[in-house]
């Protein structure tokens, strides 16, 4: 039941935000900075929510009529094999992205783009590397 409440609070939520953010847009004012983009950020969002919750709710009507496709689905879904390739997936993506935002980090600083941007950056690099740190320290134990 909670599941089908959150399915369908996303689908309102995601037109409420695109009806905001085309309000926005069609009584724009005088905005400056970043003001200039929540609209867009609203249209942006609100799509994705709408989107979300429409193929969520779309697809469980889809598959309450065919029960032998839902459970095959959920067999494919809880699979061992399956679960270790998307953690295998996730690893390696982990990898390039630790190299790709070292590249990142390191061009931002030779082009001399604004601190702020840069130091977030790093700040949200550390964080991600240091829950990566955490959990392998937590699973270590475990295992």
């Amino acid at each position: 039941m909670k599941a089908k409440v959150a399915r369908w609070t996303a689908i309102v939520a995601g037109v409420l935000l695109l009806a905001a953010g085309l309000w926005l847009v069609k009584t724009k004012g005088v905005q400056q900075g970043m003001m200039e983009a929540v609209p867009f950020v609203c249209i942006g969002i609100g799509c994705g929510l709408f989107g979300h919750g429409a193929g969520n709710v779309i697809s469980e009507r889809a598959l309450r009529s065919d029960p032998k496709l839902r459970r095959k689905i959920e067999i494919e879904r809880n699979d061992e094999r399956s679960i270790a390739i998307a953690n295998a997936a996730k690893g390696k993506a982990f990898d390039m992205m630790t190299f790709v935002f070292s590249a990142l980090m390191l061009s931002f600083a030779l082009m001399g783009v604004d601190m702020t941007a840069t130091l977030l950056l790093v700040f949200s690099y550390l964080i991600v590397h240091g829950f990566a740190l955490y959990y392998r320290l937590k699973l270590d134990r475990e295992l």
